[in-house]
């Protein structure tokens, strides 16, 4: 019985996803510049020929990786941007990154994945301003979130800047020491998360 339009949708579909999966292992891993096409077609268990079926070249899927880091940038910033109780919204913020990097490795491997635009010989990708440009506006909104915490009595003193800056920073190490460390890494509980932040209940 021939397959229906449907099961080859279905059946492209999940060889994307294995070529995704493979892609973002190998650029967290190995790095973007010693990832070639043949390590990543080896890894997700394809044909070279089937590989280049669905993305061209490596830098293509790699910049369909940024996108949906991208993606998950934006609806954040939306959040931020939109939000009425900075400590709620900070609080179930903090818990979703927790149950995430103890449970997977997604969120991990999309933190380390856009720094591979700037680390990685990624100097001439298209991506890296907007990259920019999102961080950029993320970091706006969180520190316009932190200020308006501060005003309410919720947050700890401090340059809402200053310690947007220190939040971030915070994750990015976590990522890379979670990749370092594997099973050894052991994930902060949200209280350390937001100890420098929240201020403590009388």
């Amino acid at each position: 019985m021939p397959r229906t339009k449907d099961q080859y949708e279905e059946m492209r579909n999940a060889t994307r996803q294995k070529i995704q999966s493979a892609g973002m292992q190998l650029f967290v891993h190995k790095g973007f510049g010693s990832t070639n096409v043949q390590d990543i077609a080896d890894a997700a268990g394809i044909s070279i020929g089937l590989l280049y079926r669905h993305y061209k070249t490596k830098e293509s899927l790699f910049n369909q990786l940024v996108e949906f880091a991208l993606d998950g940038l934006k609806k954040i910033t939306k959040t931020f941007e939109e939000a009425d109780s900075p400590k709620q919204l900070m609080a179930q913020f903090v818990d979703e990154i927790y149950n995430d990097m103890l449970n997977g490795e997604e969120l991990a491997n999309l933190l380390i994945l856009m720094n591979q635009l700037f680390f990685s010989g990624g100097a001439a990708n298209p991506k890296q301003s907007e990259v920019l440009e999102k961080h950029d506006r993320l970091l706006s909104a969180t520190t316009a979130l932190f200020k308006k915490g501060q005003e309410l009595g919720d947050f700890r003193p401090g340059d809402p800047y200053q310690m947007a800056v220190l939040f971030y920073s915070a994750l990015q190490g976590l990522a890379e020491l979670k990749v370092i460390l594997k099973n050894n890494f052991v994930m902060p509980s949200p209280f350390v998360l937001t100890s420098f932040l929240f201020k403590e209940e009388d």
